[in-house]
């Protein structure tokens, strides 16, 4: 039997960071970011308002200072041989995010089958948000079972990886969750919890298991 190993993006893969923290501070906007992050962990700001406002500010942003950001940001140790040991045993891996597409699709070329962002306007930026295109906690369910479809796969075959409420719709509707430096929200929810750097050890906490 395969499965679908499902992976957050900020909090989880990134650790104690995000991808708009990690590109606000190529652009010396660490502040004003960081106000708006809080503003959305409180609930005062929906996705799309996040985007559209961030948008706004980052009006300087450039692909290079995306790429810096990426290459920078502080990963978990141990990605690339994660998702490649899923992928030996026939499983397959995604990430699901509500970060911008230009950031989250990069991951691709670190062994991800599927990876899914925001769609953001094209860097520089030039367009406003379209807010149809920026997920929500929602989305990341509606991905998952599109994944599933896709793979001949089902909920019951879905490892989810997360770190913060974003991430609660969908540990409540697959059988096996890990939660990865996780606030309480999610932990309390989780199959397992891990707390470090590595992802193969979190990994390990459901590898060969059904």
């Amino acid at each position: 039997m395969s499965r679908l190993h499902l992976f957050d993006l900020d909090g989880t893969l990134i650790r104690g960071s995000a991808a708009a923290v990690e590109i606000a501070r190529r652009l010396g906007l660490e502040a004003e970011t960081d106000e708006l992050e809080r503003a959305f962990a409180a609930g005062r700001l929906t996705p799309a308002r996040f985007a559209a406002l961030a948008v706004e500010l980052w009006t300087e942003l450039t692909e290079a200072q995306v790429a810096a950001a990426f290459e920078g940001a502080p990963w978990l140790a141990g990605i690339r041989e994660v998702w490649s040991e899923i992928r030996a045993r026939g499983e397959r891996c995604a990430v699901i995010s509500l970060s911008p597409a230009f950031f989250v699709e990069r991951l691709l070329d670190w062994g991800a089958d599927a990876a899914y962002g925001s769609r953001w306007p094209a860097v520089p930026f030039r367009e406003a948000v379209d807010p149809a295109g920026i997920l929500d906690a929602a989305a990341k369910v509606r991905i998952a079972d599109e994944l599933c479809g896709r793979y001949g796969l089902g909920r019951a075959d879905c490892v989810a990886y997360g770190d913060s409420m974003s991430d609660a719709r969908l540990f409540g509707v697959v059988p096996v969750s890990v939660a990865v430096n996780a606030d309480h929200h999610v932990r309390d929810i989780a199959t397992h919890a891990y707390r470090g750097g590595d992802l193969r050890e979190a990994y390990a906490l459901v590898a060969g298991r059904g």
